[in-house]
C-alpha cells in the first residue's frame, strides 16, 4: 500500500498538488550537486540525511562549509536505497541510478538544471514543496527577487561586451545560466555577435578580433593542462578589455549564491560605462 507521504512526493514530481494532510518527508537524500545545495538551504534540521560527494568540491560547490555537516553519497542506487529515504532529490539527468530507484519504488523528485535566474526561482519552489518547506522557499524567493531587482542592469544598445573563456577556448551562449547572468549584469555577449546559437569553441584569433570589454574565466584547476593553457595566452594581455575570474561554483548551479556572480559582473559593467 502506498503511503500518503509517498503519494505527496509523486504528486509533486508530476507537478500536481500534494494530497491534503500529507506529512513532509523525514529522510531526504540528495544525489545531485545542485539539489544538494538547495536542500541544505531549505531543509528542516535533521531532515536531510545525505548529499552527494560533489558538494564538498570547492571548484563546483558554493556551500562546501555547510556540506561538511552531512554524510555523503556517490549517487549509486544501491547505497541510496540502503539509506531508506522517503524522498530522493536528483537532477533530470540521473541516468540508470535514478531509473533503478524508480523501479524500487523509492520516491524521487527530479529537478531540471535551471538555465536562468528566473528558472532558479522555479527550482527553489520545487525543492521547497518537495521538502514540505514551501514557506521557507517563498521567503528565499522573495529575497532572491529583491537582490536581482537591485543588481540587474539590462543591456542597452551601447552595452559593453563580454565573453567567457574556458578550456580549449570554450565560450558560453545566452541560453545558459552564465549567459543569463551576464546579460542581467548589463553585458552584450560576444557569442551573440558571432551568431552562435549555442555554447561552443571560439578560436583565439576570433576572440582577439572581437575585442570584448570583459573576458570572464573560471578558477583554474590544479596541475597542468594543455586545454587550459589558452587561458594564459599572451595575446589576452594585448586586449583592451581585462580578465575577470568568476569562481565556477557561483554559477555551476542556479542558487541564491549565484547572485554573488551577478553582483561582481554588475559592478564591472557599471565601471565600464
Amino acid at each position: 500500500m502506498v503511503s500518503l507521504r509517498a503519494l505527496a512526493v509523486l504528486a509533486l514530481a508530476a507537478g500536481l498538488a500534494a494530497p491534503a494532510g500529507a506529512e513532509p518527508p523525514r529522510r531526504v537524500v540528495s544525489m545531485n550537486l545542485c539539489t544538494d545545495q538547495l536542500a541544505m538551504a531549505l531543509a528542516a534540521p535533521g531532515q536531510l540525511v545525505s548529499i552527494s560527494y560533489l558538494a564538498l568540491d570547492p571548484r563546483s560547490s558554493a556551500m562546501v562549509e555547510e556540506a561538511k555537516a552531512y554524510p555523503t553519497n556517490r549517487g549509486r542506487a544501491e547505497e541510496i536505497y540502503l539509506l531508506k529515504p522517503d524522498l530522493v532529490l536528483a537532477g533530470s539527468f540521473g541516468g540508470p541510478a535514478v531509473a533503478m530507484l524508480h523501479r524500487l519504488g523509492v520516491p524521487v523528485v527530479e529537478v531540471a538544471p535551471p538555465t536562468s535566474l528566473a528558472e532558479a526561482r522555479d527550482a527553489i519552489a520545487q525543492v521547497g514543496a518537495a521538502l514540505g518547506r514551501s514557506e521557507t522557499a517563498e521567503a528565499m524567493i522573495a529575497d532572491f527577487d529583491r537582490e536581482v531587482a537591485k543588481l540587474a542592469r539590462p543591456a542597452g544598445p551601447d552595452a559593453p561586451t563580454a565573453a567567457t573563456w574556458g578550456a580549449n577556448g570554450y565560450s558560453i551562449a545566452g541560453d545558459t545560466l552564465a549567459g543569463d547572468i551576464l546579460r542581467l549584469a548589463g553585458f552584450a555577449l560576444v557569442t551573440d555577435r558571432l551568431g552562435m546559437k549555442a555554447s561552443g569553441y571560439v578560436p583565439l584569433e576570433v576572440l582577439v578580433m572581437a575585442q570584448p570589454d570583459l573576458i570572464v574565466t573560471g578558477s583554474p584547476y590544479p596541475g597542468a593542462s594543455r586545454a587550459e593553457e589558452v587561458l594564459d595566452h599572451p595575446a589576452l594581455e594585448k586586449l583592451e578589455g581585462h580578465v575577470l575570474r568568476v569562481p565556477d561554483a557561483l554559477w555551476t548551479c542556479a542558487l541564491p549564491r549565484s547572485l554573488e556572480a551577478l553582483a561582481m559582473l554588475s559592478a564591472e559593467a557599471e565601471a565600464l560605462r
